[in-house]
């Protein structure tokens, strides 16, 4: 018993070295929402900067429908940029490993930032559309990188906490952003360039911070085979000298992959071990951008003018405030309720909110005081979003697949978020154009059917170490195999809430020596 709780207090133990490289990897989700929420507020200053270099150029200035052009443009491939991005972050990954990525990452944002911040020295608004492109792709490769790195670094008792934490930096970067692109700050006029450039400066920051970080010691170990310098980096980020459970778990996965053929993006949808768990990650990743959640955003202030807000700008700001805030809750609640439960109450609470915006921006011309619901709805809508479809479909797919198929999972699951989002931004004008205060009805129907593939398929994580929620989808994929009645994916039931150390459960393995 006083062993069992011995080893559930140093899987909870935080060190400051933990900390540290945790908040050095978020740095990049920050950038993430940073580079999302900016572009918004300066919309009018650079819609006239087109205007100008066109007239410059051309002795005309753009028609009305090919300025619309450029800025939509300047708009989606931001979206295609990450698509490219995310796609590419398990090739990344195995070449250059973890920490490596990240550093050379980082050149991006200081090249996409440049070209954005010299494009009114330049005259050229080609410069910002590449700029974003490029800042698109290095954002990309943040949604992979940073909750893949932050899962492995972690303990199994704060991997869900620390997971959260990528989603509590993408939604800093988005208040940051709204409130910097205020007009009296950096939204102006002559300052917007500054206001998109600034993106390089936390790249700067966590070039000097990373340095000081290890590398995943999960790569150290099961990729490199250099099992001297994962012990070293895991002492360091326990804080105690003893880390053979963590070592032990390490190999027993090892062995695993030993035992496999290399998985590619391709095997991942073919072998029936895997087909299930990146189901379910696409799938989570969907309910996360088809949820209406960056319609919302996109289109904040608009909804509150509607709503008949005087000072919508505010009202955008303050729904940022709430994303935090709960996301702050969920960092706190995610180990305790568990991962599945709180997107199953995060989806439920967003299809209400969803149900209120409508009836309240169909009838608010007619009753003034609907507007306030509204408001209330719109802030609903984001409280919920941050519970559980914000978080969780980010750090959830890292522990659904063991070291192997991961890189190539979270590429998957990364290109599907960003597929989902640059589809959500193409086509959201268009159906508010058709739809109107309707529009919100669609996105009510796709969170009711995302609850229930969650509430039929998706297991509990909360506390089960990588190599056990693999095996749990293994033993399931063999039930499948067996019978022709198909059953719903479950993991196996835990005895207790943090996992026994592998040692009392697997005989010690090690991994197959190096060839030479």
């Amino acid at each position: 018993m006083e062993r069992m709780e011995e080893d559930k207090s140093k899987q909870k133990r935080i060190t400051f070295y933990l900390l540290y490289c945790v908040s050095t990897a978020v740095i990049g989700s920050l950038q993430f929402g940073y580079n999302t929420g900016v572009i918004n507020a300066p919309e009018q200053k650079l819609r006239r900067f087109f205007l100008n270099v066109s007239m410059e150029r051309y002795g005309e200035p753009f028609s009305p429908g090919a300025n619309t052009m450029v800025w939509s443009v300047s708009v989606a491939i931001f979206s295609v940029g990450g698509m490219i991005g995310s796609f590419s972050v398990g090739a990344m990954v195995n070449k250059f490993g973890r920490r490596k990525s990240m550093l050379l990452n980082n050149i991006l944002a200081l090249l996409g930032g440049g070209l954005m911040g010299l494009s009114t020295l330049s005259g050229s608004f080609e410069m910002v559309i590449i700029g974003r492109l490029v800042i698109g792709v290095f954002c990309g490769l943040c949604t992979g990188l940073t909750p893949m790195y932050v899962g492995e670094i972690s303990p199994t008792a704060l991997r869900g906490a620390f997971g959260t934490l990528h989603q509590l930096g993408v939604v800093i970067g988005i208040l940051v952003a709204q409130i910097f692109g205020l007009e009296f700050l950096l939204g102006s006029e002559e300052l917007w360039p500054l206001l998109l450039a600034l993106t390089a400066i936390p790249a700067v920051l966590q070039s000097i911070m990373l340095p000081f970080c290890p590398e995943s010691p999960r790569y150290l170990l099961i990729v490199l085979n250099q099992e001297e310098e994962a012990r070293k980096a895991l002492v360091r980020l326990r804080g105690c000298e003893d880390v053979n459970d963590d070592i032990q778990e390490m190999k027993e996965e090892g062995m695993r992959m030993a035992m496999e053929k290399k998985v590619t993006i391709l095997e991942l949808f073919r072998s029936p071990n895997y087909r299930q768990p990146i189901i379910i990650a696409i799938i989570l990743q969907l309910s996360q951008q088809l949820s209406g959640i960056n319609a919302v955003f996109y289109y904040s202030t608009g909804i509150f003018d509607t709503a008949g807000i005087t000072q919508p700008i505010y009202a955008t700001i303050g729904a940022g405030v709430v994303n935090t805030v709960f996301t702050v809750v969920s960092l706190f609640l995610v180990e305790r309720v568990g991962r599945r439960t709180l997107h199953l109450i995060g989806l439920a609470g967003m299809a209400i909110c969803a149900l209120l915006m409508t009836i309240s921006l169909s009838l608010v011309e007619t009753n003034q005081s609907l507007s306030y619901l509204a408001i209330v709805a719109v802030f609903g809508f984001v409280a919920s979003f941050e519970m559980g479809p914000g978080p969780i479909p980010w750090f959830i797919v890292a522990e659904l697949f063991s070291q192997g198929p991961r890189p190539a999972a979270m590429a998957i699951s990364g290109f599907s978020n960003w597929t989902a989002n640059f589809m959500v931004g193409l086509s959201f004008p268009k159906l508010r154009e058709l739809c109107g205060p309707y529009v919100f009805i669609i996105f009510m129907i796709l969170l009711i059917l995302f609850f229930i593939f969650t509430f039929l398929r998706v297991p509990e994580t909360k506390g089960r170490t990588f190599d056990d929620i693999a095996r749990g989808f293994a033993s399931s994929a063999e039930k499948h195999s067996h019978s022709p009645v198909p059953e719903t994916v479950s993991l196996p039931e835990s005895k207790e809430p943090t996992p026994m150390s592998p040692t009392e459960k697997v005989p010690m393995v090690d991994l197959p020596p190096e060839k030479p």
